[in-house]
């Protein structure tokens, strides 16, 4: 990961108009650096430790407006990218675009333009929704991080009957065979993060 970090820092600070201000590894000191040097562009990858990608980005637009964000990640799912235009990011790009693009990217985002990866649009305009309510998604969320339903059930103030109800529920709406199943189908479809 630092490798890859390095390199599109190395790639972007070839651009003459552009010098990289910070430099992070983790999720959850985007929103400090961010206050402290306030940049005009944030790229940001989705899998990120100690908060995700997008919660940064969704946190960036709250308390830095005049940040934009452009994400560069290898999560090219449909879904993914519905969530990350809710959060109101200003790009999407897949980490495996050409190096050219990147920059090309920054400048039209700088510019206030909107930058997504063409057939991953098209693949969302026609990819579908989630089944899940929210609550639903929110007990295979905590069940993704290896909460038990004991667990979830405090968490959430629900009964455990309840919370097991829910993942069967899950499982079902998602014609999975299990659990783990519900887990992979829901992430690959961009449900779950």
């Amino acid at each position: 990961m630092n490798m890859v970090r390095g390199a599109l820092v190395a790639l972007l600070n070839l651009e003459d108009d552009f010098e990289v201000v910070s430099e992070l590894e983790r999720g959850d000191e985007i929103l400090g650096a961010a206050l402290e040097v306030r940049p005009d562009i944030a790229i940001i990858d989705i899998d990120l430790p100690g908060l995700d990608g997008l919660s940064a980005a969704a946190l960036l637009r709250k308390r830095l407006p005049a940040c934009r964000t452009l994400i560069l990640t290898s999560l090219g799912r449909p879904g993914t990218l519905r969530r990350a235009l809710s959060a109101q990011v200003s790009g999407y790009l897949l980490k495996d675009a050409p190096p050219g693009d990147l920059a090309s990217a920054v400048r039209r985002v700088n510019s206030g333009q909107r930058v997504i990866d063409p057939q991953l649009a098209l693949d969302a305009w026609g990819g579908a929704e989630s089944p899940l309510t929210e609550r639903e998604t929110e007990v295979l969320r905590l069940a993704a991080d290896g909460s038990e339903a004991a667990e979830i059930a405090s968490q959430l103030h629900l009964s455990t009957g309840t919370v097991r109800n829910y993942l069967t529920t899950i499982v079902s709406k998602l014609n999975a065979r299990n659990r783990v199943d519900a887990l992979r189908i829901a992430r690959d479809a961009g449900w779950l993060m």
